[in-house]
């Protein structure tokens, strides 16, 4: 690696209206509770919690000016740095807009990004009105255009490359299709890196940023993710892709990758840890704890 330790931008974004879901952020805040010690410098952007109000649906979009918010907020905090390299704690998906922006910004057509999720997240607002399934298509410059904006350098659709995405609806497989997504799923992986790296080669980058959405896991195997939530109703997830890759996998392709060229952006996404999360709410029935 050629990145400057020093140089390596800590952003925990607690962010979870991209996908109408409260939890995102007790699940942030222990995973930037939980991660090693950064390096560099770190920002933690304030980001309000649900109140119990209704959450306003603009121009398709839940929860669209308190996105906009966060989104200018993240930008400060990386604008205050100019990091060669972030690592972003999210949060829904969406909290990856800012740092891979920056990134793709600042490095042009030498940065390739690695989208390591079950889902494409290219959906715009006719099709679903979380955004935290839009964040890609934002980065290629396609969507709402206030959020499009904060991209000033859209990324190049030959240098994304999906890592262990699953079943696509035909919305999203048309997407793809159209604009010569590559996609590997579980399966093309093999246990291997060596197809990731392929294409990175093939692609003649040397710069990449990671997208790591947990929901990429075998929900079998990890109780974290979001279609483990011990409240959910059956069958509420019924028709949702489902991950099918194990953790070490993940780590054994981008630590092969970060031998390959240099990983300046990692994300980590949707990470929620259903007992901490009960021990949360838990403890604001507490004295001195919770509201009065």
């Amino acid at each position: 690696m050629t990145i400057d330790p020093t140089k390596v931008l800590r952003l925990n974004l607690p962010q979870w209206q991209g996908g109408n879901h409260p939890d995102y952020r007790i699940g942030a805040r222990v995973l930037a509770a939980i991660a090693p010690e950064p390096t560099g410098p770190e920002e933690t952007v304030a980001v309000p919690e649900a109140d119990g109000d209704a959450r306003p649906v603009e121009q398709g979009i839940v929860s669209r000016r308190a996105l906009l918010n966060v989104l200018a907020a993240a930008r400060s905090a990386i604008a205050r740095h100019d990091p060669d390299a972030v690592v972003t704690l999210g949060g829904d998906c969406l909290v990856n807009l800012a740092p891979t922006a920056h990134l793709s910004e600042r490095y042009g057509d030498d940065l390739a990004v690695l989208w390591v999720d079950a889902h494409p997240d290219i959906m715009g607002a006719q099709q679903f009105r979380h955004a935290h399934a839009h964040v890609l298509a934002m980065l290629m410059g396609m969507g709402d255009p206030d959020f499009v904006a904060a991209v000033p350098k859209p990324v190049r659709a030959d240098r994304v490359l999906y890592v262990g995405l699953t079943e696509t609806t035909p919305f999203e497989t048309e997407f793809i299709a159209r604009h010569g997504l590559a996609r590997l799923s579980p399966e093309d992986l093999a246990g291997s890196a060596e197809p990731v790296l392929a294409w990175l080669r093939a692609s003649g980058a040397k710069k990449v940023a990671v997208h790591f959405d947990l929901d990429v896991l075998d929900p079998s195997l990890y109780d974290f993710l979001l279609l483990q939530d011990p409240a959910a109703a059956p069958g509420v997830y019924d028709g949702v892709a489902k991950g099918r890759m194990r953790f070490e996998e993940v780590a054994r392709i981008l630590r092969a990758v970060d031998a390959e060229a240099d990983i300046v952006g990692l994300a980590i996404a949707e990470y929620m840890p259903w007992s901490a999360i009960r021990l949360s709410k838990a403890l604001r029935t507490l004295p001195l704890l919770g509201s009065r």
